[in-house]
């Protein structure tokens, strides 16, 4: 089948949007179907690419002020409207409800082609980046969430990656289309328990004689870093270690200026954003993963951590506690409460055995998120609508 895929955050930003969207073009074209992504352009300028094997439309676009490396449609309607009228897909499947996204919903319901939106972010992420508007983070975030459920009640189909995620929403009971959590899914085989090469430790500079605890994601205000990185300072009090840093944002400088007020700048490597091939042995560096942020819908790259054979300490918030079960892969903690964060990563870093029977259980939990999975349950939403 024809499958337009709508994503306002694609590559070569990094985040889950972009990397679900990625895996899910990919997937798809791999299993014969014609797949178009529509995405902001990285210039600013319209152009075309091909990944791998499917095409990447790029629109007009201008910069998003409220995130860094983050462009936005400048005239979408117009751009979206003619791709869809010469691709002519069968069914469209939106990634985010902003500008490509609103645009792709508006004429794909005016000329009746099916429509899937999946929701991957609360209204809470965006409102943690705009510290000048905290005192109206509640009714903006009431505002938002109207729109979202005004938003998905348009499409014939509404997915979040887990039930966690629809639960928080609480718009399932305001909905009259069908909504069903399906995981964001990962490609498991790209992800090994496998030493990590040495060549990966000398390219980011990285000790090899202590043990690595791993954060990958954005460094934006939203994920709570710094929560992380003072945990990390009470767990050298007792144990060596090392903490690495995967991702950029805007909350990097300040991250970095905390680590120097801490005293531990020796002890903690900030890799900033890195190639798309470097993110699987980097987590196989790892021997512990920390994901401090509290508004997970699911979180890819947690998932990935435990594809890769590593036991988790999160915060029991979001969707987190669908991956790390407390005391079964991981340890989950207060959201926000560095002292049990470092209780847990201290716990793992202590005791070998528990490392390591947390590591087999993060295994057997990843693996029935296999992206295949994905693939068919949304091969199966997909053809169910055009036949309807």
């Amino acid at each position: 089948m024809k499958i337009l895929i709508a994503a306002d955050l694609n590559f070569p930003v990094i985040n889950g949007v972009s990397t679900f969207t990625r895996n899910l073009a990919r997937g798809l074209a791999s299993r014969g179907h014609e797949v178009l992504v529509i995405a902001p352009s990285q210039t600013g300028k319209r152009y075309k690419e091909v990944d791998e094997n499917y095409v990447v439309t790029r629109t007009l676009s201008v910069p998003f002020p409220l995130y860094q490396n983050i462009r936005v449609s400048l005239n979408p309607m117009r751009e979206v409207k003619k791709i869809i009228n010469e691709f002519e897909p069968d069914v469209i499947h939106i990634q985010m409800l902003m500008w490509i996204g609103q645009a792709a919903m508006k004429y794909g319901n005016k000329v009746g082609i099916p429509i899937v939106s999946t929701n991957h972010a609360m209204p809470e992420n965006l409102m943690d980046n705009l510290k000048l508007l905290a005192p109206l983070a509640r009714p903006i975030n009431y505002m938002l969430r109207d729109y979202g459920r005004r938003f998905h009640s348009k499409a014939d189909f509404v997915t979040m990656p887990t039930q966690s995620a629809i639960d928080m929403f609480k718009i399932a009971e305001k909905m009259t289309v069908p909504m069903q959590a399906v995981s964001n899914g990962i490609d498991l085989s790209r992800f090994t328990t496998d030493p990590a090469p040495a060549s990966i430790y000398e390219k980011y500079s990285l000790p090899t004689n202590v043990p690595i605890i791993t954060y990958v994601g954005r460094t934006d205000a939203e994920k709570h870093i710094s929560v992380l990185v003072r945990a990390f300072k009470q767990v050298l009090a007792h144990k060596k270690a090392h903490l690495l840093i995967v991702g950029d944002g805007s909350d990097a400088d300040n991250l970095k200026w905390l680590v120097k007020s801490l005293k531990i700048k020796s002890n903690v490597t900030f890799a900033g954003r890195v190639p798309e091939e470097d993110l699987a042995p980097l987590h196989q560096v790892g021997y512990i993963f920390a994901m401090p942020s509290p508004m997970e819908l699911q979180s890819i790259a947690t998932l990935e951590a435990m594809a890769s054979g590593k036991p988790v300490v999160a915060v029991d918030a979001g969707a987190l506690s669908e991956l790390c079960q407390n005391e079964r892969n991981g340890f989950l903690c207060e959201q926000d409460n560095d002292e049990q964060i470092a209780d847990g990563l201290t716990k793992l870093l202590s005791d070998k055995d528990l490392h390591d029977a947390m590591s087999a259980e993060s295994l057997a939990i990843a693996k029935t998120h296999d992206l295949t999975h994905t693939l068919e349950r949304f091969e199966e939403i997909y053809t169910d609508l055009i036949n309807a």
